[in-house]
């Protein structure tokens, strides 16, 4: 059954707070409820013609359909009501001028969430998470990562890898391949962490990178 979502944002909360409770939130995380996403996304035309023609760019790329399919799923899967949290508390770039030249990134607060790049003429990805989701022991020691945990998300282990970036509790995945990507996004264990760390950044107030958002790549992710 969907939840119901506020229909006015909570005085004195930041982030998702202001429409879900936390119970709700908790819910949405282990997948056992829908919430209920706005039916019109409000947008900027400046904005969406800003960043018309890099759509147009990425389509030539080889990777586009797989790219496109992906970020599909993600929206759908990893992004709590994404029609009315779009912009405000995530975004997502479309060719971005960064120096590790990713395809498309989202981003929520002063966070990067995921990143597909090209991979010759296929694709990998970058996934950033709670460190804690995938130790032996919900700790946030590295040494204690659970490695067989984290093959067991994708379709060969071979596809799998991972980083630690600067911060607490922060996890970097690298997967390579359109079937070991969608692999990990529907991996119930992955999807519960790509929930709770988006969630995690969802809720500190609003997103850092909403002058980049792309919303012709936003229309795939949400179907418009």
């Amino acid at each position: 059954m969907a939840a119901d979502m506020s229909p006015s944002p909570r005085r004195g909360t930041t982030g998702l707070r202001q429409f879900l409770d936390l119970e709700q939130q908790r819910d949405w995380i282990e997948g056992k409820t829908d919430l209920r996403d706005a039916g019109e996304r409000p947008e900027s035309l400046e904005q969406r013609f800003k960043y018309a023609a890099r759509l147009q760019k990425l389509l030539r790329r080889p990777q586009a359909q797989e790219v496109l399919e992906i970020l599909a799923l993600y929206g759908q899967s990893c992004i709590p009501m994404p029609r009315t949290t779009e912009r405000h508390y995530w975004s997502v770039s479309c060719l971005p001028s960064t120096s590790d030249k990713p395809l498309v990134r989202v981003n929520s607060s002063w966070m990067e969430l995921f990143t597909l790049y090209a991979d010759g003429e296929g694709i990998r990805s970058r996934f950033i998470l709670h460190l804690s989701d995938f130790t032996t022991d919900h700790s946030l020691t590295q040494e204690h990562l659970d490695e067989v945990l984290l093959e067991r998300c994708v379709t060969t282990p071979e596809d799998v890898g991972h980083f630690f970036p600067r911060g607490a509790d922060i996890f970097g995945v690298t997967v390579r391949g359109s079937a070991s990507i969608r692999e990990f996004l529907a991996s119930s264990h992955a999807l519960r962490a790509i929930r709770r760390f988006n969630l995690s950044h969802m809720n500190r107030g609003r997103n850092a990178y909403q002058a980049s958002h792309c919303y012709s790549v936003a229309d795939y992710m949400l179907e418009a």
